[in-house]
C-alpha cells in the first residue's frame, strides 16, 4: 500500500483527490492537510500530493523535499524560474525523494498539448485560449504556458516563422500574453470548469485542437498514476505526466 497525504485536502481539488485515494485498493491516505492544519502530519507519508495555491505550493513543496517525500503536484504557477529552484532544493537533498510537476493531470489535456506540439510546424500562426471558472488564481493556466512552451520550441526547431500580426494599435492585454512568441488568452467565466482551444492557421484552413474537463473526476487517473510513479522516475524533477504515458 502506497501511504498518501493530500496537501489542500478542503479543496475542490484536494478533497476529490482524498477520494480517488481512498478508492484506490493499492493506497492509504495517511494525511489530509489544509489551512491551519499542522503540516506534520504529512511526515506518515510516502508521497504528497499539493493541490494548494500558487502564493504556498513553493513552501509546501521545499518542507516535502527536506523531508525526503515524494511530491505529486497539481498546483499552477509554476514558471521556469521555480522550477529551477526547485532543482536546487533536490541537488541539497541527493536522494530524499523524487517530484513531479504537472501542468495537468487529465489524460485528454496531455494528448491535447502532444498533438499541438505535433501540429504546429506545419501551420503558419498559433493561438491558444483556455477557459477556466473565475476562482482559478493564475493566468495564464499551467496547462497553457506549457502547452505555448512545447509548441514554441518545435515551431523554433522546425524553423518556422513567428506567428504573422500587423497589430500596432491595442488596449492593453487585447492580444493576450506572450509566452516564447504564441498568444495566450485567459478566459474566466462562471459555469467553466476547465477548457483549452490550440488553434492553427494556414492557407485557407485552421485546425482547432480542444479538450474539455467536465468535472474534477476527470483528473483522477491522472494524479493516481502519478502517485504510483514518482517514486520510479529516473529524473529527480519531472514536468508533466507524458512520459508516464509513454508519449
Amino acid at each position: 500500500m502506497i501511504k498518501v497525504g493530500v496537501l489542500g485536502a478542503r479543496g475542490r481539488m484536494g478533497a476529490e483527490v482524498c477520494r480517488a485515494v481512498r478508492s484506490a485498493d493499492d493506497m492509504e491516505l495517511v494525511a489530509a492537510v489544509d489551512q491551519g492544519d499542522p503540516r506534520d502530519d504529512l511526515a506518515a507519508a510516502e508521497v504528497v500530493v499539493d493541490f494548494t495555491h500558487p502564493g504556498v505550493v513553493m513552501d509546501n513543496l521545499r518542507w516535502c523535499v527536506e523531508q525526503g517525500l515524494h511530491a505529486v503536484v497539481g498546483t499552477s504557477g509554476f514558471d521556469p524560474s521555480r522550477l529551477d529552484a526547485v532543482r536546487g532544493w533536490l541537488a541539497a537533498a541527493p536522494g530524499k525523494g523524487n517530484v513531479l510537476v504537472a501542468p495537468n493531470f487529465g489524460i485528454g489535456a496531455v494528448l491535447m498539448m502532444h498533438f499541438a506540439q505535433k501540429a504546429a510546424p506545419f501551420f503558419e500562426s498559433v493561438e491558444i485560449v483556455e477557459l477556466h471558472h473565475p476562482k482559478k488564481a493564475d493566468a495564464p493556466s499551467g496547462t497553457a504556458y506549457r502547452t505555448a512552451e512545447l509548441v514554441s520550441a518545435a515551431r523554433a526547431e522546425a524553423g518556422v516563422e513567428p506567428s504573422p500580426d500587423a497589430t500596432v494599435s491595442e488596449r492593453d492585454g487585447a492580444r493576450g500574453t506572450d509566452v516564447d512568441g504564441v498568444r495566450v488568452h485567459s478566459v474566466r467565466l462562471s459555469g467553466l470548469i476547465a477548457h483549452q482551444e490550440v488553434l492553427l492557421g494556414g492557407h485557407g484552413e485552421v485546425f482547432t485542437i480542444r479538450h474539455d474537463s467536465m468535472n474534477r473526476e476527470s483528473f483522477m487517473p491522472g494524479v493516481l498514476l502519478g502517485v504510483r510513479r514518482v517514486a520510479g522516475l529516473p529524473d529527480r524533477l519531472t514536468v508533466g505526466i507524458e512520459s508516464l504515458l509513454g508519449l
